[in-house]
C-alpha cells in the first residue's frame, strides 16, 4: 500500500527542460502532477500521449494548438485534454501552470521527454502546422 506523502514545491527541485521551459513533478502510483514555467514565447512541440490532461494556470497564459483549433487558458481556468488527442503549446505570456496527468506519466520516469526539451519559438506554432512526433 502507498503512503500518505506531503510535498512542498519550494523545496522541489527545478528541472531545466530548456531555455524557456522548467518543471517539477510529483510521481504516485495512478498519476502524475507537475508545475511548469514557460517563459513568453516559449513553446512545446506537437505531442500526444496515453494520459488524461489537466492544466491549471496559476499566472500567465498559453495557447494549446490542436489540429481543428486553437485554445486559449489563461489565469484561474482549466483545460482537460483527452488521451491521445496530437497538441502544442505556446506560452503568450511567462506563464506558471500546474498539470495532473492520468496515468501517471511513466515516459517522464524513464526519461523518454525529449519532446519537451526541444527549444522552440512560438511563431513556428499555428492550427494544423509542426507535426513532430514523441
Amino acid at each position: 500500500m502507498s503512503e500518505i506523502q506531503k510535498i512542498s514545491w519550494k523545496t522541489k527541485e527545478v528541472e531545466k527542460l530548456n531555455d524557456s521551459l522548467s518543471r517539477q513533478a510529483v510521481f504516485g502510483e495512478k498519476g502524475t502532477l507537475a508545475q511548469l514555467f514557460i517563459k513568453r514565447g516559449g513553446a512545446i512541440v506537437r505531442h500526444s500521449h496515453v494520459n488524461e490532461e489537466y492544466s491549471s494556470i496559476i499566472s500567465g497564459a498559453v495557447k494549446y494548438v490542436f489540429d481543428d483549433r486553437e485554445v486559449v487558458v489563461n489565469a484561474g481556468e482549466v483545460l482537460v485534454v483527452p488521451p491521445n488527442v496530437p497538441h502544442s503549446v505556446v506560452a503568450l505570456e511567462d506563464t506558471v501552470w500546474v498539470i495532473f496527468f492520468s496515468p501517471a506519466r511513466e515516459d517522464w520516469v524513464r526519461g523518454e521527454d525529449q519532446y519537451l526539451r526541444k527549444q522552440l519559438k512560438a511563431e513556428t506554432f499555428a492550427v494544423g502546422a509542426h507535426r513532430a512526433s514523441s
